[in-house]
């Protein structure tokens, strides 16, 4: 009887001891499985690599990292972030890894190629935001708009953890960004870009428009915008395939959000004491192009592109002034307007920085962020009730809502040809007035 327990006991110690054993190795796997670790070795070299001073190599490992997507970008991050602020030569790795200029205050994955995109958003269940701008947004000199995009939006820490976490990031461009450059004759020249808008769109999994920001924001009515599309994209998620349940809830949507515009229009009209109006119809009913007319819709853009404009257009001024879409009010109560959520307007430390690396050292640093903060106030409320409106009006009556992913081509193609006035009909973007005369052979 007694050889039976002591029997029994060492069966149930062997049998205790290899579930230990079995269960040791099984957590020792789970915890570090080689292929993870392989890849992280694999990624540590890539990152090495993509700072080397020599250009192929570190053209294929960055390559290569961009295979990674944020992972890629974060590695790299993480190893250079001490470095990157005072190191051009690491931040132009970094930007090739992101395809997105100042990428080190954003740390923003960008993808080029829409395709891919759709998959990742299949992939992930997250929509995708895709920006359409002039030139390309990991260049210094793309359009205005997109550079301010860099500097007031995509490095605030709110927009940037929201980009990273609930979208897939995509952009393609436009056409290129027109550029002027003076020569002084001492070696220095001053080089800008003219005219042309961005636009960031709002896409289901594949790649049809669920809404639209147009333009420059303040980063606080950026993300409600994107959050209120996101939430549309997640109802559209559960339509099954349903077309017409697609429609509806679009249009509901746009529906409901152009009647909270109206609403706060004619609110913000008896606020300021001025004769009542509609948001819709939009002034201008057939716009003519122009690059003075099309450089006044956007506050920040004029700011910067104006005053060259009007010295090489050849076009008075006092003759675009009155034909904006955003006639309706002055210039004067525009910005009287823009004072009425001023304070709901203001740049972190990841813009402030930007704005720093890119000022001469003699500027006022507050001076020219009020400036622009002010800039920032005027277009939101600018862009919010005549371009989004009309938007919002278009989806709302049944326009852009079909299954053919086309429409998204068609929707870009009205915003660039109606509200941005840059149609693409007009190859000279209206910086060449054919009715004035200039002493030069015309172009060709």
């Amino acid at each position: 009887m007694v050889l039976v327990r002591k029997t029994l006991a060492n069966s149930c110690f062997a049998l205790l001891s290899a579930i230990v054993s079995a269960s040791m190795i099984a957590i020792a796997a789970t915890s570090t499985p080689q292929p993870a670790r392989a890849e992280q070795l694999t990624l540590e070299n890539l990152v090495q690599q993509a700072a080397s001073q020599d250009p192929a190599t570190a053209q294929e490992a960055i390559a290569k990292l961009r295979d990674f997507k944020n992972i890629g970008v974060d590695a790299f991050w993480k190893t250079y972030q001490s470095e990157l602020p005072n190191n051009p030569q690491l931040r132009a790795s970094l930007d090739a890894i992101c395809q997105q200029k100042d990428c080190d205050a954003s740390r923003l994955y960008w993808y080029k190629d829409l395709e891919a995109a759709k998959a990742a958003s299949k992939e992930t269940g997250k929509p995708i935001l895709s920006l359409r701008l002039l030139g390309n947004l990991n260049d210094e000199l793309s359009c205005a708009n997109s550079r301010f995009f860099r500097t007031a939006l995509y490095p605030n820490a709110a927009v940037s953890q929201l980009l990273r976490d609930r979208f897939i990031l995509h952009w393609q461009s436009e056409r290129p960004v027109p550029k002027v450059t003076i020569d002084f004759g001492d070696g220095r020249k001053l080089e800008q870009t003219l005219t042309g808008n961005s636009i960031h769109y709002i896409l289901d999994s594949e790649g049809r428009p669920i809404d639209a920001v147009p333009g420059l924001y303040s980063p606080q009515v950026f993300i409600t915008n994107l959050k209120s599309a996101e939430s549309v994209f997640q109802s559209l998620r559960g339509t099954n395939g349903d077309l017409d349940l697609r429609r509806e809830i679009l249009t509901k949507y746009h529906r409901d959000r152009y009647a909270k515009l109206a609403e706060s229009w004619q609110a913000d009209l008896t606020r300021l004491r001025l004769p009542l109006q509609p948001l819709l119809p939009l002034t201008v009913t057939d716009p003519k192009t122009s690059a003075m007319l099309a450089s006044r819709l956007t506050i920040g853009k004029a700011m910067v592109e104006l005053p060259t404009l009007s010295r090489t257009n050849g076009e008075p001024l006092a003759e675009v002034t009155t034909a904006s879409q955003f006639s309706k009010l002055s210039d004067e109560n525009w910005a009287r307007l823009a004072r009425l959520y001023q304070n709901r307007v203001y740049l972190d430390r990841g813009s402030l920085n930007i704005m720093q690396r890119k000022l001469s050292p003699t500027a006022s640093m507050p001076t020219v962020v009020s400036s622009f903060e002010r800039a920032i106030a005027q277009d939101t409320v600018r862009n919010e009730y005549v371009f989004h409106a009309q938007i919002h009006n278009w989806f709302a009556n049944g326009e852009f809502t079909d299954s053919d992913p086309a429409v998204f081509a068609a929707l870009n193609r009205r915003v660039y040809d109606q509200l941005f006035l840059t149609p693409a009909s007009d190859p000279w973007l209206g910086l060449v007035n054919e009715n004035v005369y200039s002493g030069i052979s015309k172009v060709n």
